[in-house]
């Protein structure tokens, strides 16, 4: 039976170069955001619903939502942010269990690994077996958003401040793998994951 690994952490944290790693090692990869991104994208599931509750001005002018204007909206905002994951958060996690069971089908003996970065927040991680929790220090999540050119240094620390502490994240863990070092010792923790994932296996 396939083993089910939930992934996630903080704001840039490090999550995508850790669930690559697990894939080049042989698990099967899906990425929550492109789910999200799929909903959301125009003829999605959530597109007209999400429009309807936030209004055209958040649309491009090709018709498609435009995802920073709309964080920007719900940012600081609880009761719009819990409407959006009510929008958009039971499709994602229909998509991926549909791929989970799909893939499961097609390779009993598979890992999948499942990225997600509200995992904890959204109660999902409850749904895998195991749960990877990635993190690094405050300053190097700030310094890895500012130099990704998505938010400003103000910006990055909103938004992580207002995030699921990391402590809390790492009481739930079964793994924590800290990016806070080398790509080479970040990757050697993964190896070691990924290692006891398939001896569980």
């Amino acid at each position: 039976m396939s083993l089910k690994v939930g992934l996630t952490g903080g704001l840039a944290t490090g999550k995508t170069f850790v669930a690559r790693a697990l894939e080049s090692l042989g698990c099967r990869l899906l990425q929550a955001d492109e789910i999200g991104r799929q909903v959301m994208s125009p003829g999605g599931e959530a597109f007209r619903d999400i429009v309807a509750e936030f209004g055209p001005d958040i649309l491009h002018v090709d018709g498609s939502i435009d995802r920073k204007k709309l964080a920007s909206r719900v940012f600081g905002q609880p009761e719009q942010l819990a409407a959006l994951n009510r929008l958009v958060h039971p499709w994602v996690i229909r998509r991926e269990n549909e791929w989970m069971e799909r893939v499961s089908a097609e390779d009993p003996a598979a890992i999948l690994v499942v990225e997600a970065a509200v995992m904890v927040e959204a109660g999902s991680h409850t749904r895998f077996d195991k749960l990877i929790v990635v993190v690094c220090r405050e300053e190097q999540q700030v310094e890895r958003a500012v130099l990704r050119g998505d938010l400003n240094r103000e910006e990055a620390l909103a938004r992580i401040r207002r995030q699921f502490p990391l402590a809390e994240k790492q009481k739930l863990a079964d793994y924590v793998i800290d990016t806070s070092g080398s790509r080479e010792e970040t990757l050697e923790q993964v190896r070691k994951v990924f290692d006891s994932l398939r001896r569980i296996q």
